[in-house]
């Protein structure tokens, strides 16, 4: 944003600096950790080709956020951010100062120029570049004699109440353009800005999806973190438009179609990590519902132990991702870490020795040493024709992203019967609804019950912050955990905790997740019950008897643990 500036003498002299003397901004950002050297480079390079202030173009390519940059400068000049250091004016302080300025309220909103009067008595400014010497020598001679506190400001909380004095103002933009004059809102450098700081943002707070959301006065942003939807920004509606517009814009989609869903993809540096975002517009009411989730190119080394299983189904899954062949399926709705178990499962089973290929839609992360085909439904190359050329290339191992149809299956199936390790997921409700499904999909029981050889259903629940205190929970869950903690984890005391929250968490009392998991062997029983086509509570009895343990238990013992809540196991297992 504008304000991102290597200071001027006048600015330095603002901050109490020494002209010659003081830390430039790069070299601030540089020692917080805010960016790193190749893009304070990259940075310096476009800004002397381009112009433009350093901060601007440091969140321009990605690798900074508006609120990492305004947090620096703020310590640079002395200046204080408007909703940190001091409260956001309410809008009849705006539309007062606004109708008693010289110049009139066309002519602020002309500027993007805010003026308040505040607690302490002066008046305030906020502009997007607050040091400019042309705004100073303007708010001199409109205001002689007359002490003003400048700020810095988030060009989302500028942008809102700007529309505030916009409106006031008559001047309420319209919402309707052709496809040119949305193409030039898409690239005015407000709106560039706005939808890199929100992904920068989105990343810094490790927001898995990001929902752009219209509605008939405004449009609101909200990130899904840790599962759970966050509001994070709203806007008046008439800024929809430009920004729904960059976001087809730099995903491929087509920015004058407004009528019909499109999915598109790009590839973009946010907050110094290379990211894959995957974007969803779908036609409301009130325009294009917008979802973007995120995905990290650069994944720590995953690994099945630090995906949350206990020591027993740990042991289960290693053993599952050693068989010579068979089909193993990981099944749970969508957005349960379903790809995350696939993923690590498959690094177990990477040993140097074996051929590993998938196919899946969309490739979520790159993997070393595998060979993994992205589908392509749209020039026939799905995932049942991408198994058949599969079949012709040796593999050892296969992982088929999502069986979805009956062609898929009968072929995974072919797979496992002719020697092959057949990885894959399926969205039911818990493992023993995969064996159902694929018979509802047309598969014959037979089919199923020979190479299916495990089943794995899970979920995420929210990891505790370390914010959190002792709790108790109700004397028959307790006793529940209880009886599973003598047999999976003897010895260890009951840890009950409960959230507070803290600024690291965002005063929620999470941070991060882990998963909650039900494990299913098909055994000669189970494979009987399947043929004989027995009820799904047949054989969850069945999966029972043999000691399975459901995702509501494995949830109670990780909140005997202390590393989540009775409650946030409750609210994901539907208990």
């Amino acid at each position: 944003m504008e304000q991102a500036i290597v200071p001027t003498e006048e600015a330095a002299a603002l901050a109490g600096a020494v002209p010659g003397k003081r830390a430039l901004l790069g070299e601030l950002l540089l020692a917080e950790g805010f960016i790193g050297a190749a893009d304070l480079d990259r940075a310096l390079d476009l800004q002397g080709r381009l112009g433009g202030r350093l901060g601007s173009v440091l969140m321009r390519i990605g690798a900074l956020s508006e609120d990492n940059l305004l947090d620096t400068l703020s310590r640079q000049l002395g200046l204080p951010v408007l909703g940190v250091d001091l409260p956001l004016p309410d809008e009849d302080a705006l539309r007062l100062a606004a109708m008693q300025a010289p110049a009139g309220v066309d002519w602020l909103v002309d500027q993007q120029l805010l003026l308040w009067q505040h607690d302490a008595g002066g008046l305030a400014c906020a502009a997007r570049d607050p040091l400019a010497p042309a705004l100073r020598d303007a708010m001199r001679l409109a205001f002689p004699g007359q002490a003003v506190q400048y700020c810095l400001c988030r060009s989302q909380d500028l942008e809102r109440m700007l529309d505030v004095l916009s409106r006031h103002a008559g001047a309420a933009g319209s919402e309707n353009g052709d496809v040119q004059a949305l193409r030039e809102m898409a690239e005015e450098a407000p709106v560039v800005e706005l939808v890199n700081n929100l992904l920068a943002q989105a990343v810094e707070q490790g927001a898995s999806d990001i929902h752009v959301e219209p509605e008939e006065q405004r449009f609101a942003v909200r990130f899904r973190i840790d599962g759970v939807l966050h509001s994070r920004l709203a806007l008046p509606r008439n800024r929809f438009d430009a920004v729904a517009s960059r976001l087809k814009l730099i995903s491929g989609m087509d920015i004058a179609e407004r009528r019909l869903p499109q999915d598109g993809r790009m590839s973009t540096r946010v907050g110094g990590q290379e990211m894959d975002i995957r974007v969803s517009a779908l036609p409301g009411v009130h325009g294009e519902s917008i979802v973007m989730r995120l995905l990290p190119k650069e994944r720590k080394e995953l690994g099945l132990e630090r995906l949350g299983f206990e020591p027993d189904h740990l042991q289960l899954m290693r053993e599952w991702t050693a068989l010579a062949n068979g089909i193993v399926l990981v099944t749970g709705p969508t957005g349960s870490g379903k790809s995350t178990t696939l993923y690590a499962s498959l690094a177990a089973a990477n040993d140097g020795l074996k051929k590993i290929i998938t196919v899946e839609d969309p490739v979520e992360f790159q993997l070393p040493a595998i060979t993994q085909i992205q589908a392509h439904p749209d020039i026939g190359l799905t995932f049942a024709s991408a198994l058949r050329s599969i079949l012709r290339q040796d593999p050892d191992v296969i992982m088929i992203g999502e069986i979805r149809d009956l062609e898929t299956a009968q072929i995974a199936v072919q797979a496992a019967l002719t020697g092959h390790l057949v990885l894959s997921t399926l969205h039911t409700n818990d493992a023993i609804s995969a064996f159902t499904r694929m018979v509802d999909m047309g598969v014959e029981p037979f089919l199923v019950a020979t190479p299916v050889r495990a089943v794995q259903a899970q979920r995420l629940v929210r990891r505790l912050c370390t914010c959190a205190r002792p709790g108790h929970v109700p004397a028959p869950l307790e006793a529940e955990a209880a009886r599973w903690a003598a047999d999976v984890l003897p010895g260890q005391p009951a840890r009950w905790m409960e959230p507070v929250g803290c600024p690291r968490c965002l005063e929620t009392g999470y941070r991060g997740r882990l998963g909650i998991y039900e494990m299913v062997p098909v055994s000669e029983q189970m494979q009987h019950l399947i043929v004989t086509g027995a009820s799904v509570n047949e054989m969850k009895q069945q999966a029972r008897d043999e000691g399975c343990r459901f995702l509501r238990e494995d949830g109670l013992l990780k909140a005997w643990q202390g590393l989540t809540t009775v409650e946030e196991v409750l609210r994901v297992t539907g208990a």
